[in-house]
């Protein structure tokens, strides 16, 4: 990955020369350092806002859905191209942007490119909207959704690289909260966006400059992204990470030796979130027959979940931060996600009890799942493994909504709610068996930070002390016997490899 290793390993590279040119302490270093907590904080606001344009430009389509189809003179089945050629595609192409971003283009160039194509899809997006070609706004979405995903990849490769060690589930729940709130702000300004519009212009060129105005978030997270490049490529030369650069590179061949808890993460993920976005466009029938709301009133109860998993998603992950336990806190979560459907599903309670619920299981979830991804996979693949996790959820979301929507349509909302709860039954299985492998193999993912930090350095102790004692063991052998050709550095180096349990090399050049 470009920019090397993360800033906590980085600090113990820094030399004097270095402190002396920006000082180890007062507002310079705290606003100005790299290795400051509030300079970090600010790289923090860029990285949650990359994503803002692209969660609040992905549900334009939904926001202003009557008003396409009546303009357009298009059905319901061609108005859901536009969602469905933003998911297909992502099944395989976020992975690649993930690779990408581990291999060809680095962090920066890579969250600059993606950046640009998500506002190059809108653009076009609109300008079909704008001229009545249908096709082009599809191949706008396309673009779009290209752009879209591979950003959210290196959205997380930021996160992992400036707070990796230190607040990074917060970072994840505040990254979330962000996301959710471009959602939200999308459904509460593009109506009025379009009344307001209407007074000027009406048909295709009303719709198509109301979905130029919602460009301009789309340009704003661009700027962003430019803004976040620049004060990462001058932390890397402060920091000097280049001398500290993992000179492994990443392969695609390097997916299928992902370690087993890394999988089993991919399966909770893509189980529980299956219980989530389908709900959320299928609930409306769930509140209006069950719970005799007005369809407005529905609409607004389904809202509530990302109002309240970004507002909480910060605050979880700030506690989840301090106490660690994260494995623990996603049995929590699904367990309390279980319970709300089954209010929904067998109970009178109010709904907006079980929505309330969800919405805190989901911020807790999310804070608590995503970052055990970098605490399992090398840094330089971590562009790689966001991708796959992104395209193997929306390859289920593609195929389980459809399925969520047959049981509806045939069975009715009561089956729907059991089958979110046997997926989540099945996301619950799986964290079980992902704490019983953690367990089994001695790993950090349900640890507190201290532990970890005691662990990771027993594991560096353990190595450099079996490191000298094999290069002592050598030496020795070697004078024992004079008639004994001394090993080789590669010889050595591979039986030090194979004492700690690391692939060795099997290249006999040196």
């Amino acid at each position: 990955m470009e920019g090397g290793p993360n800033i906590q390993e980085a600090d113990d590279t820094i030399n004097s020369s270095t402190a002396e040119e920006g000082g180890n302490s007062g507002c310079y270093y705290s606003c100005c350092d790299p290795r400051g907590r509030l300079h970090r904080f600010i790289a923090l606001i860029f990285m949650c806002f990359l994503g803002f344009g692209s969660y609040f430009c992905y549900d334009n389509p939904a926001a202003l859905e009557g008003h396409i189809e009546k303009t357009l003179n298009i059905t319901t089945t061609q108005y859901s191209l536009l969602y469905s050629m933003y998911s297909w595609p992502n099944v395989v192409l976020c992975f690649v942007g993930g690779f990408l971003i581990d291999r060809v283009f680095g962090i920066r160039l890579g969250t600059n490119i993606y950046s640009g194509l998500t506002l190059l899809g809108q653009i076009i997006f609109a300008s079909g909207a704008l001229f009545d070609v249908f096709w082009i706004m599809i191949m706008g979405r396309f673009i779009f959704g290209i752009g879209a995903e591979s950003l959210a990849v290196a959205q997380n490769n930021y996160a992992v690289l400036w707070f990796k060690g230190k607040e990074l589930n917060m970072v994840f729940g505040l990254q979330l909260s962000f996301a959710r709130i471009g959602s939200t702000v999308n459904f509460l300004v593009m109506e009025s966006i379009y009344q307001w519009v209407n007074k000027e212009y009406k048909g295709t060129e009303l719709l198509g400059i109301v979905l130029f105005v919602a460009t301009s978030t789309c340009l704003f997270s661009m700027l962003c992204a430019l803004v976040l490049g620049f004060m990462d490529k001058r932390a890397e030369n402060l920091l000097r990470r280049h001398e500290t650069t993992n000179p492994e590179v990443v392969r695609f061949t390097d997916v299928i030796e992902f370690k087993f808890t890394f999988w089993l993460i991919a399966v909770i993920c893509v189980s529980y979130y299956v219980a989530i976005f389908p709900f959320i466009a299928l609930g409306e029938d769930l509140f209006i027959k069950k719970f005799h709301m007005s369809k407005q009133e529905a609409n607004t109860i389904n809202s509530l979940i990302y109002l309240i998993s970004g507002v909480a998603s910060p605050l979880v992950g700030l506690f989840i931060d301090k106490v660690g336990k994260n494995i623990l806190w996603i049995v929590v979560a699904i367990s309390v996600t279980i319970g709300s459907h089954t209010l929904w599903a067998f109970t009178d309670v109010n709904a907006y009890v079980g929505m309330v619920i969800l919405g805190l299981a989901y911020a807790c979830l999310a804070s608590s799942l995503w970052p055990l991804v970098s605490l399992i996979i090398p840094e330089y693949q971590l562009g790689t493994a966001y991708g796959v996790c992104q395209a193997i959820q929306n390859l289920g979301l593609a195929v389980f909504t459809i399925v969520a929507g047959h049981i509806k349509d045939t069975y009715g909302y009561i089956w729907l709610e059991v089958f979110f709860i046997c997926t989540l039954i099945v996301a619950l299985v799986f964290t079980l068996v992902l704490w019983l492998v953690d367990m089994y193999q001695r790993g950090v993912l349900n640890m507190t930070p201290g532990n970890r930090v005691a662990h990771q350095e027993r594991l560096s102790s353990a190595a450099d002390a079996e490191k000298q004692r094999l290069l002592s063991s050598e030496a020795s052998s070697s004078n024992d016997n004079d008639n004994l050709q001394p090993s080789s550095d590669f010889e050595i180096r591979n039986r030090y490899l194979s004492r700690i349990g690391a692939p060795v090399s099997d290249n006999t050049e040196e």
